[in-house]
């Protein structure tokens, strides 16, 4: 089944920042080969805290093929999850985590140079996707512009050193720090437009020349970066990016549309299809999305970020039609097929069938 939560022992719980920390899931062997992953994915990790469901999605930063499955937490302002993860969770302690999902990523084999570029805990997929290929495809090559704040706010440092030191001729680490100074002024800032195109004018960098260009971290950075890359050659379809929710999963959202309301205020009917089965609620409020509105009726239906990033709740419309507030996974042609996202998604017409089961 897609959606399945499996509950796993927490192995350990290492300490990377002051406000970040690294879990480690013990995976048994009757559930090892349901773990398989590509670099680049996530699993969903959901808990009760305080006698709510809480489910927070969050990238696997471990390799394929280990005896365990590890992530990376970092305390977001008003995040329940993150806060819970860095001061509570300890190891024994049981988390249900589910399989793993998304398009982001790697798949391993053959020659290729990689552009890589994170910002702050966006280096958990990058950590994965790195040490794959360098470990796996011996004439690849890795570049992986990283910044943060400070020094000590940098995730996995001592790994990523590792990296440096085991791959001196295929892998390069450009560091930049935003509030501490570096004898390098040009790694002094953010990472911004200016910034990426004197990295690629002076040669540390060559994005027309990667055979992939990934980027991961908040949404403002991917969108500067993106356009920058564009500028710099690269063709926009092949930049793959993976945006971190901000604020504990919530995006801005834009207001129901007149059709939205329309459909809302004559009582929209919904129907959904999981695993074969039908079922139905109604909304009445056209500010609710699908997924608030049967979580509220009493379905399980699969979903993790809320904020439209992380396809989780992906499905497709198979009758009537709905409006997304937001959406930053789906790909233009998803959407002409008629795919959407329920935790974004509201109805504009008075029924609407959406089908989770469609791949």
């Amino acid at each position: 089944m897609r959606f399945d939560f499996h509950p796993l022992n927490v192995r350990a719980v290492d300490r990377q920042t002051t406000d970040a920390v690294a879990i480690s899931f013990e995976l048994p062997k009757d559930v090892n080969g349901a773990f398989k992953f590509r670099p680049g994915q996530y699993v969903t990790l959901r808990t009760r805290i305080d006698g709510e469901d809480v489910r927070r999605t969050y990238s696997i930063c471990s390799l394929p093929g280990e005896d365990c499955i590890r992530v990376g937490v970092k305390v977001l302002e008003g995040g329940r999850f993150s806060t819970f993860a860095n001061t509570h969770l300890k190891p024994g302690d049981v988390i249900e985590v589910m399989e793993p999902e998304g398009r982001f990523g790697v798949e391993i084999g053959g020659t290729h140079d990689y552009l890589l570029i994170a910002a702050g805990s966006g280096i958990t997929p990058m950590l994965s996707i790195a040490a794959a290929v360098l470990s796996h495809e011996p004439h690849s090559r890795v570049t992986l512009v990283y910044g943060n704040r400070t020094s000590d706010s940098i995730m996995f440092l001592e790994e990523l050193e590792d990296l440096k030191d085991a791959y001196l001729d295929r892998f390069t680490l450009i560091t930049l720090l935003s509030r501490e100074a570096q004898d390098v002024e040009l790694l002094n800032g953010r990472i911004d437009e200016a910034r990426l195109k004197e990295l690629a004018a002076r040669g540390l960098i060559d994005p027309a020349g990667a055979d992939a260009v990934m980027i991961c971290g908040p949404g403002e950075m991917i969108d500067t970066v993106s356009r920058t890359l564009v500028d710099l050659g690269v063709d926009e379809k092949s930049i793959l990016a993976e945006r971190f929710v901000p604020a504990d999963g919530q995006a801005p959202r834009t207001p129901p549309s007149p059709a939205a309301r329309a459909a809302a205020t004559e009582g929209a009917h919904v129907e959904t299809i999981l695993d074969g089965r039908r079922l139905a609620f109604d909304i009445t409020d056209p500010q609710m999305s699908v997924i608030d509105a049967g979580l509220a009726a009493g379905l399980d239906l699969p979903y993790s970020c809320k904020g439209g990033m992380c396809c989780t709740c992906r499905c497709k419309i198979v009758e009537g039609e709905a409006e997304m507030a937001v959406n930053y996974s789906l790909q233009p042609w998803e959407i002409e097929e008629g795919f959407t996202l329920a935790c974004q998604s509201r109805p504009t017409t008075k029924r609407l069938v959406l089908d989770f089961d469609a791949v």
